[in-house]
């Protein structure tokens, strides 16, 4: 087991080698990289984090077919579509468990939240004393999500119920980090990055276990903040960086 500098030094060269331009290729995060609107840039990049689950590129697939549907301008059909165009859009599949019912219901929720704020941003704001995002993004999902039952809940998890929460971790790395790499966007300036969490799902939590970062054995959100934990001792300005070097690890199966 590698020593807390040494396994400093080698996650710190990993997330170097893999916080580059050349990510975006082949990951979600290329969906929202196609736009320059602020708000376009949030839509597809919460739509492309939400279909976020299997193969990377069966993701990317599926996140174009949302923008086709959409016109490639996501802002607009969100606050310009017309009833006709959402009932052409119910009856499809998109990806997996996520259909076009689902796709309608998060129009209609984003619709109505763009009515009344500018940003995303504003529905994920830290309130005094929380050191992560588990309020916020319980916060974020009962007012993204209206209160009657709907088969769309499922998509958005809940920190409160233990989930992992790894596609809104995702989401918000994007949206927070400060890269200067040209791959996550930073363009939330009300929000510190030093609040980020790893997203944590099979791959980064098997790997996470195998350097000894954890020791729980279930992806959950008590996971998250155990992983928090060492993670901001590695560097407590832009932990989230370290998402690029345990994905790296993941990819290469360097560690297996």
């Amino acid at each position: 087991m590698l020593k807390f500098e040494e396994l400093k030094v080698f996650l710190d060269e990993k997330a170097d080698l893999y916080n580059r331009p050349d990510f975006i290729g082949d990951d979600p995060i290329q969906i929202p990289h196609r736009f320059s609107l602020r708000q376009d840039v949030e839509i597809a990049g919460f739509l492309a984090a939400t279909i976020s689950w299997g193969n990377r590129k069966a993701i990317i697939r599926s996140a174009d077919k949302m923008l086709d549907m959409m016109g490639n301008a996501p802002y607009d059909f969100i606050m310009n579509h017309s009833g006709k165009e959402l009932q052409e859009i119910q009856g499809n599949s998109i990806h997996r468990t996520f259909n076009g019912e689902d796709f309608v219901y998060f129009i209609r929720q984003f619709r109505r939240i763009y009515t009344e704020h500018e940003s995303l941003e504003d529905l994920f704001l830290l309130q005094d004393e929380e050191s992560n995002f588990m309020h916020s993004a319980e916060r974020f999902r009962s007012r993204f999500l209206e209160p009657d039952k709907h088969r769309s809940h499922k998509h958005i998890s809940s920190p409160y119920k233990n989930s992992s929460t790894k596609r809104i971790m995702m989401f918000l790395r994007w949206m927070v980090r400060k890269d200067r790499r040209g791959v996550d966007f930073g363009i939330w300036d009300r929000i510190d990055p030093k609040y980020l969490s790893i997203p944590l799902d099979v791959h980064t939590g098997n790997i996470s276990r195998k350097l000894g970062l954890i020791s729980r054995t279930q992806n959950d959100w008590k996971t998250v903040e155990e992983l928090d934990l060492i993670i901001r001792k590695f560097d407590d300005s832009d932990p989230a960086k370290y998402d690029f070097a345990l994905f790296g690890l993941g990819v290469t199966r360097e560690l297996l």
